[in-house]
């Protein structure tokens, strides 16, 4: 079965953005630094990259390696949008739950209006790759119940307030650590399975 993976990336105290969505405070460290962690990051999750980025990173034609899927919440969809990039992932099947958006933009992005559980559980029946949660924290809030794997992106900044990376009801949910990696730039990425 397909698993729902919610790679994200966090800072130390827990927001994956702003108040305002910012996500452009992340330290990446010296030029060097932040191109070893990219390379890395890039040659791993490529399918992670919008593909307007992806030729400017040398990934054109680079095949998908985890996900075939991608789903996130309106506040996460709405920065390409704004920009004018209808479909920011045009290289994955792609799903934006919301309440609010209406129709989509774009023929490539399907709006889910209805309960994102069923959503979810409807995708990890069918045959393919695994599913990209890329958020927002409401949407991970509610989809904790079926998020299989984490793939914490930890950045040594504290925000002190912001969109949490879970927003939603007491819930505690237990995970193990899988897997951990330290960058040369302080970044930490930890894998977590659902115990």
């Amino acid at each position: 079965m397909r698993k729902l993976v919610y790679y994200v990336a966090v800072t130390l105290d827990g927001y994956i953005a702003g108040p305002g969505g910012e996500y452009d405070f992340y330290p990446v460290g010296d030029a060097e630094q932040a191109a070893a962690y990219a390379a890395w990051t890039n040659a791993r999750y490529p399918e992670t990259v919008p593909t307007a980025m992806r030729a400017a990173r040398g990934l054109a034609d680079t095949p998908n390696r985890r996900f075939d899927t991608v789903v996130m919440g309106s506040g996460t969809y709405r920065p390409a949008l704004d920009a004018g990039l209808t479909s920011p992932y045009a290289h994955l099947r792609q799903y934006v739950v919301s309440r609010t958006l209406g129709a989509s933009p774009d023929p490539e992005v399907t709006v889910v209006d209805g309960d994102p559980l069923t959503l979810v559980r409807d995708l990890k029946r069918e045959e393919g790759a695994d599913i990209w949660l890329c958020g927002g924290g409401r949407l991970a809030g509610a989809l904790l119940p079926e998020v299989d794997e984490l793939i914490i992106k930890s950045y040594p900044v504290v925000a002190g307030s912001g969109i949490p990376v879970f927003a939603g009801d007491f819930d505690p949910t237990p995970f193990a650590v899988a897997d951990r990696r330290s960058f040369a730039n302080d970044v930490t990425i930890t894998w977590f399975t659902r115990r």
